[in-house]
Parts: structure tokens; C-alpha cells; sequence
């Protein structure tokens, strides 16, 4: 029992990274595809505004989950790290990178240093997640056997699989960033930026569902097993719930229902995400079962109420924080118009 609460507790974990990093990264395509200095600036500002306040605490969660794994499946985690650690390393650049750049950038005075630094920071938005997506596909497809560096170094990332999870890793973050920055317009008074936004929520989740598609049938040639545990048993549900809430997040971006959607969107993500943990539930790594990687129950018990007491700081921290930042902010024309109809209501 208290292994499987664990899991539990590091899959809501990873969700929160999926979810709330996975748009960081997004934002970072988008501002890739903003265009030139000029002319893009008002959407890159934008994305820097969105993320600014909150892209390092997002990582939180990735510490979480390698933490959790770490001390609660030791096994699971030394496979993974040594078997997987050449697109790990690539990821930890690469958040290393785009980290320092973004701080760079809005450091930087000239244009050509902008320039530069932007560049790092967008392109390090694309190939990290593509790197940690390749380390799920590795991961999902059984490419990493239990024991250290047991799985092929190169092909048990680079493979039809994990490319495909890397691509569509890519598309969900930009899909993600483009739905949570339509509202970000909305509320910050800037219509034309929400519609643009909105456009290209539109074409992302087009292109990631065509890619989901695309990827079910690389799944059936690839890896027939997990296509097997995502279309059958108790995953299905939520693959369901997944299909369900991407036509309903198109629905929903077309009828401009922004608040609305970055709920339906969210479903999308983390239905597939749960899809596949509830899929391979209760084996872990060929072989390998919960059961047989778990820790001892002291060793459990102690890292679920140490994770305990930190929730009681991070979780209303993380609260705070986020719903500081979302907060409407009020521009001197906003503040003079509230004065205006306060002025007639007396």
C-alpha cells in the first residue's frame, strides 16, 4: 500500500512538470516562431511576462520526481539513469542553457546579445523536451531492462518509438503554451495577441492530435505491447478522456472560452500520461514489478511524511505564487475608468 501511494504521489508529481514546465518549453517554440526582432516583440514580451514569474519553480517538480524515484524505487532509478543518461544529459543542458539565456536576455542591453541569447533560450525550448520525451518512449516501449547500463545506449532512445514521443512532446508543449497564453492576452488587455495565440492553438492541437494519431500506428508496427496497454483495460478510460477533451479544447478555442479550455487542454495531457502509467501498472521495467523495486516500508514511511511535511510549505507556496501572477493587473487607463464609474455611481 504504501508503495503504490508513492507512485501515486510521483505520477501527480510528473503530471505538474507535464503540465506546468511542458508550457514553459512551449513558450520557448512560440518565441522560435515569433518572428523577427521587430515585429515579434510584443509576443515575445508576452511569453516573458507569462513565464517569467514562475519558469525555475516549475522545475520543482522534476526534482520531486527524481527524488521520489530515487528514494522509493532505487532500482527503477539506477536503471533509467544509466541506461538513458546520454538524452538526460542532452535534457539537463538543455534546461541549463535555456535557464541562463532567458536571465541573459532580459539582462542584456543590445541587440545583438538579445539576439543570442534568445536563440539559446528558444531552441533549448525545442530539443529539451524532445530529449525527455525520447527518455518516456525508452522508458514506455521496455527498452530499459533492469540493472546498470543493461540497455543499449543509443538505440534503447533512438528509435521509432521514442522519436515519436520526443515529436509529439514538442507539439504538446507548444499546444499547451498557446491555450495558457490566450488568456494571458485576454486578461492583460491585448486582443490582437490573444487571436493570434488562439490561431496557433488551433493549428498546434490540430498537429498534435494528427501526431497521437501517427503515433498509435508507430506503436502497432514499434512497440505492439504498449499499444496493446493503451487501447485495452483500464487505460483506455483515459486515453478516452484524452481524445474527449482535445475535440473539446478545439471546441472550446473556437467558441474563445480561454478559461475553459486551459482546463480541457489540461485533461488532454494528462489523460494520455495516466493512460500509460495505469497501462503498464504494475510492472515498472521489463521484469520488474513495484513490488520487487519498492524500498523497504521504513524507508517508504519516512520519505511519504517527510513529503508530507513539505507539502504543507510548497503546495500553498506554489498557490500563492501562481495566483499572484494571475492576478488582472490594472493599467493607469483601467484604474482611470473604475475612478470614472465610481465617480457616477455617487
Amino acid at each position: 500500500m504504501l508503495a503504490q501511494l508513492l507512485l501515486a504521489v510521483m505520477w501527480v508529481g510528473l503530471t505538474a512538470y507535464v503540465l506546468l514546465a511542458g508550457a514553459d518549453f512551449g513558450g520557448g517554440v512560440w518565441d522560435l516562431l515569433a518572428g523577427r526582432a521587430t515585429a515579434g516583440r510584443p509576443q515575445r514580451d508576452l511569453i516573458e511576462h507569462s513565464i517569467g514569474p514562475v519558469w525555475e519553480a516549475n522545475h520543482v517538480w522534476l526534482i520531486f520526481v527524481l527524488v521520489i524515484m530515487w528514494t522509493g524505487i532505487p532500482p527503477v532509478f539506477a536503471a533509467i539513469s544509466s541506461t538513458l543518461y546520454i538524452p538526460l544529459t542532452l535534457a539537463a543542458l538543455g534546461i541549463i542553457a535555456r535557464g541562463s539565456a532567458f536571465a541573459f536576455r532580459k539582462a542584456s542591453t543590445k541587440l545583438w546579445q538579445q539576439r543570442l541569447f534568445g536563440a539559446a533560450f528558444a531552441f533549448s525550448s525545442v530539443f529539451t523536451p524532445f530529449f525527455l520525451g525520447t527518455v518516456t518512449g525508452a522508458i514506455a516501449s521496455g527498452r530499459v531492462p533492469p540493472g546498470l547500463a543493461r540497455g543499449n545506449l543509443v538505440t534503447s532512445w533512438l528509435n521509432p518509438t521514442s522519436v515519436m514521443t520526443g515529436v509529439l512532446a514538442v507539439c504538446t508543449a507548444a499546444y499547451l503554451a498557446a491555450v495558457y497564453l490566450t488568456h494571458d492576452a485576454k486578461r492583460g488587455d491585448k486582443p490582437d495577441l490573444a487571436e493570434v495565440f488562439r490561431h496557433r492553438a488551433l493549428v498546434a492541437g490540430a498537429v498534435t492530435g494528427a501526431m497521437s494519431a501517427l503515433g498509435l500506428a508507430v506503436l502497432w508496427l514499434d512497440s505492439p505491447r504498449l499499444f496493446t496497454e493503451l487501447t485495452s483495460g483500464w487505460a483506455l478510460p483515459f486515453v478516452a478522456l484524452s481524445v474527449v477533451a482535445g475535440v473539446a479544447s478545439i471546441l472550446l478555442l473556437w467558441r474563445r472560452s480561454y478559461v475553459a479550455v486551459r482546463v480541457t487542454a489540461a485533461l488532454a495531457v494528462a489523460g494520455l500520461l495516466w493512460g500509460w502509467g495505469v497501462g503498464q501498472y504494475p510492472t515498472l521495467l521489463p521484469g520488474l514489478t513495484l513490488q520487487n523495486a519498492a524500498a523497504r516500508n521504513t524507508v517508504l514511511t519516512a520519505t511519504l511524511g517527510a513529503l508530507a511535511v513539505g507539502a504543507l510549505v510548497l503546495v500553498p507556496s506554489l498557490w500563492w505564487l501562481f495566483t499572484l501572477f494571475q492576478r488582472q493587473e490594472r493599467g493607469p487607463a483601467d484604474a482611470a475608468r473604475k475612478g470614472a464609474v465610481g465617480g457616477e455611481g455617487h
